[in-house]
């Protein structure tokens, strides 16, 4: 169900609540607990639903999809993400085996174990059944997920986003790089940008990457959202600005 206990459509991620004889009256000498977990079903007239706190979602072939505790959601830049089915997302792809998403710094971290792969691969893969909001900033490869004594993620031993790739620092080159880092020094609030600096990774998200292509336009160069996302280091943009002045 969704927030206003209304079904959701197929592949809609929702809560899951669970109805049926088996139901429990409540929750002993909890009245305040029992209220929030347990209402009437809305379509069994004198029944009665358990809310899991769990997100789910029917998959085509009538199976659940369990995504995660219902917990995991976050508010990022003013929207509601399920890091849960940001997850599930991930553990989709082929070669991987697990996943968890966490938000830090007002970017989403994607860690991940199994095959190793591009962060185009998992972009563009995310990008096929989820918003843009929605896909990480920036993704770790993880021999194995931190667990903590009682066999649970340890979320606290992930490693800190500074700590994950250390890039050498090299300086914008032309006209075009250098104008780029200095916008991106401005938008992103960092003190430098390198030539093979990501721009998500650096914490752009698409609301800051439309005001980027606006302010190149106010300067006189063509820009494309879309090619951001595809060449998102400031290099491979650069590069890409550039073509479209030659062809113009």
């Amino acid at each position: 169900l969704d927030e206003q206990r209304q079904p959701v459509p197929q592949g809609v991620a929702g809560e899951l609540y669970i109805g049926g004889v088996q139901v429990a009256r409540g929750y002993l000498n909890r009245a305040e607990l029992t209220a929030e977990r347990f209402i009437d079903d809305p379509f069994v007239p004198g029944g009665r639903l358990y809310r899991t706190g769990d997100l789910a979602r029917h998959r085509p072939d009538g199976n659940l999809e369990y995504l995660g505790r219902n917990d995991d959601q976050v508010k990022l830049r003013g929207l509601r993400v399920e890091l849960g089915e940001i997850q599930a997302g991930l553990t989709a792809i082929a070669g991987i085996k697990e996943a968890v998403v966490l938000a830090k710094e007002q970017r989403l971290i994607g860690y991940y174990t199994g095959h190793p792969q591009t962060v185009e691969t998992l972009r563009t893969s995310l990008l096929a059944h989820l918003p843009e909001f929605m896909v990480p900033a920036l993704f770790v490869h993880l021999e194995a997920l931190p667990l903590s004594p009682n066999g649970k993620l340890d979320r606290k031993a992930l490693p800190a986003p500074g700590a994950i790739e250390e890039r050498p620092y090299e300086c914008p080159e032309g006209e075009t790089e250098t104008l780029l880092a200095a916008l991106w020094c401005e938008l992103l609030g960092v003190e430098q940008v390198g030539r093979h600096d990501n721009f998500f990774e650096l914490g752009g998200h698409s609301l800051l990457a439309v005001t980027l292509t606006s302010r190149l336009r106010e300067k006189g160069l063509e820009a494309d959202v879309r090619a951001l996302f595809d060449q998102p280091t400031l290099a491979g943009y650069a590069a890409i600005t550039d073509r479209m002045e030659i062809v113009l």
